[in-house]
């Protein structure tokens, strides 16, 4: 599963997923192990995020149904971040086996971060492509879509040459990165002072 971990395999994993239509609320997990099952769990939140997102910005629906989605939103951003640190968890664990040089380089973002990344442009680039297949929308309208598209791919592209850049320089040990936990203080009955009682709401 370690040599399998390449940016290719990654996008087209991403993209695969966003083929199935709505995949992200009925499907199952595939039947995935190690690695692969965190990069499909942060794909999936990523998705019901941007969802959720969306439908946050409603002007029809009363203040009870925006006030669902941003708790929706604050639940799915947190899943979010876990499966990030269980990616880098996954291919830390890989990489103690591998001898770092004395010189080796730290690098300032990890795999897991890259990887959430990339399956964000998935999202951009997979509804930016919508955009460009509209017939409700003017010629205008499709045409800048066109360019945006074009813009995001070699956004992914660039990215994702970064990641194998990132994992071979790991693998030969000539880089590392560190997981230092994202603390999400704003969730935390005992950090945020509105939950433990540090402060009255307005």
């Amino acid at each position: 599963m370690w040599n399998e971990l390449t940016s290719h395999a990654i996008t087209g994993f991403h993209d695969g997923l966003l083929a199935e239509l709505d995949w992200a609320r009925r499907a199952a997990p595939r039947n995935t192990e190690g690695v692969w099952q965190w990069i499909e769990s942060n794909h999936r939140y990523n998705c019901l995020l941007w969802d959720e997102e969306d439908q946050a910005r409603r002007v029809d629906v009363g203040d009870a149904s925006i006030a669902a989605n941003k708790r929706a939103i604050d639940g799915f951003n947190q899943r979010r971040n876990d499966a990030i640190e269980r990616i880098d968890e996954s291919v830390l664990e890989e990489l103690d086996r591998v001898p770092r040089h004395r010189d080796a380089r730290m690098n300032s973002e990890t795999v897991g971060n890259i990887i959430d990344r990339l399956s964000i442009l998935s999202l951009k680039i997979f509804h930016m492509r919508l955009q460009t297949q509209r017939t409700d929308a003017g010629t205008a309208h499709v045409e800048a879509s066109l360019v945006r598209l074009a813009r995001l791919e070699e956004q992914r592209r660039d990215l994702a040459d970064c990641l194998d850049r990132l994992l071979a320089d790991c693998r030969a040990g000539t880089a590392y990165f560190k997981v230092y936990r994202q603390f999400k203080m704003y969730n935390d009955p005992a950090l945020n002072p509105y939950l433990y009682g540090g402060k009255q709401s307005g």
